[in-house]
């Protein structure tokens, strides 16, 4: 028996929205406790260490400070690879309620998982739900 386009349909939908609800998951994961560090305050320290290195004449320490840099540039370069958060976001908030419903996910299994209260509100989900 074939499937009718409308089931078809609704399958790539919930595709969709899965790929999004992971994506936007596996972003919080790999968010660490503290101050964010962002792609600009990695390239300010990678000019920064740059610099130091250039200008420092010990031995020793311009290989602890190249040592530095090779960390921040490979810092940057996971940085620069993790998708724009933003847009994560977005994918998860357009994904989600209809996601949440179908699937008997609730708020409070949704904030367990850590999704922040104001994402949840932009999703229009609420602790009633």
């Amino acid at each position: 028996m074939s499937m009718s386009e409308d089931h078809k349909a609704a399958l790539a939908q919930g595709r969709r929205e899965a790929r999004a609800i992971k994506a936007y998951l596996k972003s919080l994961d790999s968010r660490k406790p503290g101050r964010p560090i962002t792609v600009e305050t990695l390239q300010e320290r990678l000019a920064k260490l740059t610099d130091q290195a250039a200008q420092e004449l010990d031995a020793l320490k311009r290989v602890a400070l190249l040592q530095r840099k090779l960390e921040a540039e490979r810092a940057l370069a996971q940085a620069k690879a993790v998708a724009d958060t933003a847009a994560l976001e977005d994918g998860f908030v357009a994904a989600a309620g209809t996601y949440s419903q179908r699937k008997g996910i609730s708020y409070a299994a949704w904030r367990e998982a850590g999704v922040p209260a104001a994402v949840l509100k932009r999703a229009g989900l609420s602790r009633g739900s």
